[in-house]
């Protein structure tokens, strides 16, 4: 799925278009499949920022079967911004959207998300028989009976297909030639009126030659993964450059691209069932997955494989009593069964060969068809033989019952009939059932927690272990159990583990019909995730009559809801993290107690930052990333404006970092801090409700001494462009050209002032790339370059960068990965390589206000300072759980938001509709309860 993203993204640029998808590489150019997600999240945020060109939009993805493959697909595609629609509507979505664009006198508007599709056998075929309705028992019994409708019914709604489903030549095809070439004809209207047609490839993950995808006749390699097919001419090309045709990916081997995480996956499954296998005589003495498993032992077939010598010998025999019939008078009867299910998986063929023998009946295999995947059925067409129509019978209606047993067991369990012994397994379904009943009991009050990311755990150890935390907020009759609900269930798994009372379970927030099943199960949802996930639950806790908790800003599509959710009687807990959140509540306390001592605020100033500790801050910048870097290096190129003296005062985003003042704080000398003006001050003060008072109002993120200079050089240099740079793209032939950084540095520095091309102290021999990187002598070149362009005011400062751009390797002859096309990503690449924290280093939260007052009595000016410092913690060993190491950024938001969820299972807080923490029965006891964990605001006040 992520290298037909990357094919796309080519495809389109073939045709004028350029899209987000141009910034992926293939999955093989990535170092993890982590790392590969998180390049298509990125990509993800690219589209729900800039949006999707009207001319290739709806962009919708139709995803073939619902199976494993298909589950694996989606996963990859559920990283992007998306809508899922029902097979049955999306034509009306393309004319709702096609309406709105009339609506709007004709002026096409940029889409910003994509849509899904998954498609099912009932919306892919129809019965021969108009009168019959579909059925899927008979269409896998009888597929002969059935016609394809999905080239009339999906494929032409579909910009690309990802075709996940087994076939054999038995069902008919998903797309013919023809019906492809149908399609392209109906499309071709649309390519002369917008350039593109409106399906643009196929990716056919099952990878098979002429089969459900006719036109798939050759596979592709993990180098050279796609192909181009004209459906009107018939003809195959290798590029992906020419107008005509679609694109095509059919890759065999794609696991390999992820070699490390598909043999760790299979390594560790296997890993537990080696020291039982290692020691055992037989298979009746390991495991039973491994005893189901086990083909021979001791040359001979097992029992379960048994049927593998009767099936061969069973030709043998049949021939044979039929020979004899002809040498006697004796009458033999014979009869065609087919037989269809899990025969192999299951070992049900064994049950149904012990039914014709039991009756003295021999068989005669005439087909055979095994299903390639747990979810496939296989199909079998035997010969029954007799001696009397009485044993035929009874042998058709034993093997009938028997099927009659097997459908039964297969609805109730999901769909995986298993008459074996499987103590304490159960299907993915039963599972999602087992959440509303294994944690129910008495613990009444449920949590559901949407996100499994770092900030995650302190927040479900708060809330599944109840007082053993703290008793500061109203104490509850009963406990909480907590639901995490995660787009990947291994994540959810991980916060979980060891935790008593809690749940796991795999969810997507755009899965509706799943999404309110969950939350009509729980009393209050908790968001962790990024803020445009957080409309959608809001409108479902709405619509079920549920509390929401998130820890991000109210967006202006939240605060729209307020109304709605006072209608529900609903609250709807927004900013509850640290910023926005602890600082909310910091600052109002003190406001409140200024005026409620008759004072007024003279001024209010801010500071907050994530930093790492003095010990971690090891590197040029003093900063570091927990995860990929995109994120807060664009909020350093957000403009912003303030109050100071009366006076407003507005900074562009590329003058930020420029911007920044160093400061120190009088009761932390130690740290040698900047500040950086953060977005708009101004709405503060109208949160407050010192907007009138305030002469000064201002708030700023705190970064360590140096950092802003160096990035505002960095940023003058054009590495903050996230355009396409040409030298990053494919040649004609489809390969990236083989660029170095250093080059890419000299690239910059020649389009930069002056225009001059890098000095030649920067292309040393390999003899003295050593020296040249460890002596001083080696970067005063670069520095020396930096100061006499003008990018830094002295020569002190042009060290430091110069220093920097060595610690990221921005200098350095390595390649510079196919994965980076705008200058952008090779420094978040630079940067995610470099500056990650180790295991065994702290992160360090500061959060610091000033608040003047002033008195219309008279008076000195009181300064009051507040002051929360936190640092990460390690684990702690003898705890009654197995302790992880918590930042103190995953402590600071989530548990705030876990307190915010108490104050509602509680019934501490009443106010309904969309609520900020501004408020004292908000603020009191969620501080109060903040210092009982450990993070205390300390406060001062002195005159002036």
């Amino acid at each position: 799925m992520i290298d037909f993203l990357r094919g796309l993204g080519e495809r389109f640029l073939s045709l004028g278009y350029s899209t987000p998808f141009l910034s992926l590489g293939s999955s093989y150019m990535y170092s993890s499949l982590s790392a590969a997600k998180a390049a298509v999240v990125a990509v993800g945020d690219e589209i729900s920022s800039g949006g999707l060109l009207p001319a290739i939009c709806p962009l919708t993805f139709v995803f073939t079967g619902s199976g494993k493959v298909s589950q694996g697909a989606q996963e990859i595609f559920r990283l992007l911004p998306h809508s899922f629609v029902n097979p049955a509507e999306l034509k009306e979505m393309e004319m709702t959207l096609a309406s709105r664009t009339e609506k709007h006198n004709h002026k096409p508007r940029k889409i910003f998300q994509l849509y899904g599709c998954i498609v099912t056998p009932e919306f892919m075929v129809a019965p021969n028989d108009s009168k019959k309705n579909f059925d899927k028992a008979d269409y896998y019994s009888h597929p002969e009976q059935y016609h394809s409708v999905f080239h009339e019914n999906i494929a032409p709604f579909a910009s690309v297909i990802v075709n996940c489903i087994y076939w054999e030549k038995r069902y008919p095809r998903l797309l013919t030639n023809s019906q492809l070439r149908e399609l392209s004809c109906l499309n071709e209207s649309r390519q002369r009126d917008c350039g593109v047609a409106k399906l643009v490839g196929i990716a056919d993950i099952s990878c098979d030659l002429g089969g459900a995808i006719e036109c798939i006749n050759q596979i592709g390699s993990i180098e050279q993964p796609f192909f181009r097919y004209d459906p009107i001419s018939g003809s195959y090309y290798k590029d992906l450059h020419g107008r005509e045709g679609i694109i095509l990916l059919a890759v065999d081997n794609l696991p390999a691209e992820f070699a490390k995480e598909a043999t760790m996956n299979f390594g560790n499954v296997l890993h537990k069932f080696l020291p039982t296998m290692a020691y055992a005589h037989s298979p009746d003495e390991t495991h039973f997955p491994i005893q189901r498993a086990c083909i021979a032992h001791d040359g001979h077939l097992t029992s379960l494989y048994e049927y593998i010598l009767r099936m061969r010998e069973s030709e043998t025999r049949s021939s044979s009593l039929l020979a004899n019939q002809n040498g006697n008078d004796e009458v033999f009867f014979k009869k065609l069964v087919s037989l269809s299910g899990h025969l192999f998986d299951q070992f049900l063929i064994n049950e149904a060969l012990d039914v014709i023998e039991k009756a003295e009946g021999r068989f005669s295999l005439v087909t055979c068809e095994v299903g390639q995947t747990v979810d496939a059925v296989s199909h079998a067409e035997l010969e029954v033989i007799a001696d009397s129509a009485e044993k035929i019978d009874q042998i058709v209606d034993t093997l009938a019952s028997i099927a009659s047993h097997e459908n039964a067991t297969h609805k109730s369990t999901g769909g995986h009939a298993d008459n074996t012994n499987r103590k304490g397994s159960c299907s993915k379904e039963n599972c999602e059932e087992k959440v509303a009943s294994d944690i129910d009991g008495d613990r009444a009050y449920k949590v559901l927690i949407m996100g499994a990311g770092r900030m995650c755990e302190p927040a479900v150890k708060y809330l599944a272990l109840g007082n053993t935390y703290s008793d500061i907020i109203k104490k509850q009759d009963k406990a909480r159990c907590v639901i995490v609900a995660s787009l990947f269930l291994e994540d959810a798994e991980k916060v979980v583990a060891g935790i008593p009372y809690t749940t796991a379970v795999q969810l997507d927030v755009m899965d509706t019909p799943k999404l309110e099943k969950y939350i009509s199960t729980v009393s209050v949802v908790i968001s962790l995730l990024p803020p445009s996930h957080h409309l959608p639950l809001a409108n479902a806790c709405i619509k079920l009559g549920k509390h929401l908790v998130t820890a991000s800003y109210v967006s202006e599509e939240m605060a729209a809801l307020d109304e709605k959710a006072k209608q529900a009687g609903v609250t709807l807990l927004c900013e509850m993290g640290l910023d926005p959140g602890i600082d909310h509540m910091m600052a109002m306390k003190m406001i409140d107690a200024a005026h409620t001592r008759g004072g007024k605020v003279q001024s209010f100033v801010s500071y907050c930052g994530g930093l790492p500790s003095p010990a971690a801050a090891n590197n040029p910048l003093g900063y570091k990333f927990s995860w990929n870097p995109a994120g807060s290096l664009k909020a350093g190129r957000n403009s912003a404006v303030y109050k100071h003296k009366s006076e407003i005062m507005h900074i562009p985003g590329e003058k930020l970092f420029s911007s920044a003042i160093p400061m120190r704080l009088p009761h932390l000398p130690a740290f040698a801090l900047e500040r950086l003006a953060n977005r708009d001050s101004l709405m503060y003060g109208n949160f407050y409700g010192i907007s009138d008072e305030a002469c000064t109002v201002f708030r700023a993120t705190l970064r360590y001494e140096g950092f802003s200079e160096i990035m505002d050089v960095l940023g003058q240099l054009g590495f903050f462009s996230s355009e396409t740079h040409p030298l990053l793209l494919e040649n004609s032939s489809g390969a990236v050209q083989q660029l170095s950084y250093v080059a890419f540095l000299e690239e910059l520095f020649s389009l930069s002032k002056g225009g001059e091309k890098m000095t030649p102290p920067l292309q040393v021999s390999e003899s003295k790339a050593c020296a040249f990187q460890e002596s001083a002598e080696g970067i005063v070149p670069v520095a020396n370059r930096l100061s006499r362009l003008g990018y830094c005011r002295n020569n002190t400062a042009a060290q430091k960068v110069s220093e920097c751009i060595r610690f990221l390797g921005l200098d350095s002859k390595q390649t510079i990965p196919a994965t980076c096309k705008t200058p952008f990503d090779i420094l978040c690449t630079c940067m995610e390589d470099k500056l990650l924290y180790k295991p065994d280093e702290q992160d360090m939260i500061l959060l610091h206000h000033d608040l003047e007052v002033t008195f219309r009595t008279g008076g000195p000016v009181e300064h009051h300072a507040a002051t929360l410092l936190t640092f990460g913690e390690f684990p702690s060993k003898g705890d009654c759980l197995e302790s992880k190491a918590e930042s103190a950024m995953a402590r600071t938001v989530g548990l705030t938001a876990a307190i915010g969820a108490e104050l509602l299972l509680s019934g501490t807080l009443h106010t309904e509709g969309v609520v900020r923490p501004f408020s004292s029965d908000i603020y009191l006891p969620v501080l109060k309860a903040l210092e009982a964990l450990g993070l205390k605001v300390e406060e001062r006040m002195e005159l002036l």
